[in-house]
């Protein structure tokens, strides 16, 4: 940030500014600037330019940190009535302006007309030696800047100093246009069990104002806006491969979220992206995963027309995912809080060219959880669901239904898929029998392990039964 001070202000320029950037995931940035000011003794007015034009001025903070019992802030401002040609016009109705414009067939000579501006909507109007000009060709010239027109949003303090003398002053603020993501790239082996892990932070601003060799933190976690902010931290720097080179971003608990710290300075241009390291690690274990959910998206929702009607949930889907599963633990070379974003997936084909392999978004993972990535679905396997038997007995307060699913592997290898099956009519159920074993997932969900032969079919079938 570039400063200018008022009469009673003079920047100390041989010292060293020092600025702080905390983004958020939330469109939202904390900034603290620290820097020299030379103070004379009494009430006088600071000025300081290039802060953010998305600020918000209720959150603008000035201190002195080398004698802060001795300065006093009676009043801040923030101005941001800055200059545009409509409002310099404006400034100028009803004053006498110049006009210039070019004369002759060549246009080198120019000339020059004076009058007096009687409105700019839709075009100038002057009044010009008894006669209305509306619209006239030419370019408007301005003696001077007009009051209260700025060139750059600026914050004023008129402050009370008790002791003169260079000091070390910090302003801090929040201000939109902020934000970061995190993106996440794995290069998977060639037989699926392992993959190298990077990921990387986007950070973009586009709050108005350039951060020069800022200090950048990150703070991941789902930050109210009307919570204060806690100053304590506690320090526990993680590392996702023991044996690398110092990372590039520190991490830390942060009240409730973790904060990710860049190992260096860097410059946030007003309205840019940059892409920074955020870790790595390498031989990470990863499992690929087949699952079959011939019923997605359905579930129980307590309603009579949908969950007890015959015909509700008999769509099908034919389509079997992929997805790899990997645990974010230190065993795995991770072990670290992953902040939510997008993971990309490559493999490399039989020419050793990376390909493309899908992508999926992850929500905020903290360690020792496991991490599930949808990557598409498999070519080679098609699923298949369909009703057998149903009965329904409204005095007994209960129905039965049997489902028979196929899974059949076109592949030249076995296929290990999961059969996921929704049961969705009522909350009190019972499966009275199945062809294999199943696990319960949860209130609503069973899950079938299935092994299908290269070029084979694996059929599952089961029987449940509803009663309220």
């Amino acid at each position: 940030m570039k400063t200018f001070l008022a009469a009673s202000f003079l920047l100390a320029a041989s010292a060293a500014a020092a600025m702080e950037v905390t983004v958020y995931n939330s469109n939202l940035g904390l900034v603290k600037d620290v820097r020299p000011f030379d103070l004379k003794t009494g009430v006088s007015e600071m000025k300081v330019e290039d802060v953010a034009a998305l600020i918000d001025p209720t959150s603008v903070h000035f201190r002195s940190l080398t004698a802060p019992d001795a300065v006093s802030v009676l009043e801040q401002d923030f101005r941001y009535d800055l200059v545009s040609q409509d409002k310099l016009l404006e400034r100028y109705l009803g004053r006498e302006i110049e006009l210039v414009r070019p004369v002759g067939r060549d246009g080198v000579k120019q000339e020059t007309i004076k009058g007096v501006l009687l409105s700019n909507v839709g075009g100038l109007v002057l009044q010009s030696e008894g006669k209305i000009l509306v619209n006239p060709p030419g370019s408007p010239v301005l003696p001077a800047l007009p009051d209260g027109l700025l060139t750059k949003p600026t914050l004023v303090w008129k402050l009370d100093a008790r002791q003169g003398g260079v000091q070390q002053g910090e302003i801090s603020y929040l201000t939109a246009g902020l934000g970061w993501s995190a993106d996440y790239v794995l290069v998977a082996d060639k037989d699926d069990v392992k993959g190298d892990l990077t990921a990387w932070v986007t950070v973009t601003n586009n709050s108005g104002a350039t951060y020069k060799d800022a200090k950048l933190k990150l703070v991941a976690g789902d930050v109210h806006r009307a919570q204060a902010p806690v100053a304590r931290m506690r320090f526990a720097m993680a590392r996702m491969d023991a044996a690398a080179a110092a990372p590039a971003m520190t991490e830390q608990p942060f009240f409730e979220y973790h904060m990710y710290t860049l190992a260096r300075p860097t410059t946030l241009a007003d309205n840019s992206s940059k892409q920074v390291e955020m870790a790595s690690a390498t031989g990470v274990p990863i499992k690929k995963m087949y699952v079959y959910d011939g019923a997605a998206g359905l579930f129980w929702y307590g309603g009579d027309a949908g969950n007890w009607n015959p015909a509700y949930g008999l769509g099908e889907n034919k389509k079997v995912a992929v997805l790899l599963e990997l645990k974010n633990d230190k065993a795995s070379g991770l072990g670290i809080p992953l902040p939510k974003g997008r993971v990309r997936v490559y493999k490399k084909d039989n020419d050793g060219s990376l390909q493309f392999a899908g992508e999926d978004s992850i929500d905020h993972t903290p360690k020792d959880e496991t991490v599930r990535v949808k990557l598409g679905d498999a070519f080679d396997l098609v699923g298949e669901r369909k009703r057998t038997d149903y009965s329904s007995d409204q005095s007994k307060h209960r129905f039965e239904e049997t489902f028979e699913i196929h899974v059949r592997n076109h592949k030249d290898a076995a296929a290990d898929v999961t059969v996921v099956e929704r049961l969705y009519r009522w909350s009190g159920w019972k499966i009275v029998s199945a062809s294999s074993k199943w696990t319960k997932k949860d209130a609503q969900t069973i899950e079938f392990p299935v092994t299908v032969p290269k070029d084979g079919e694996a059929v599952v079938t089961y029987t449940v039964r509803y009663a309220w």
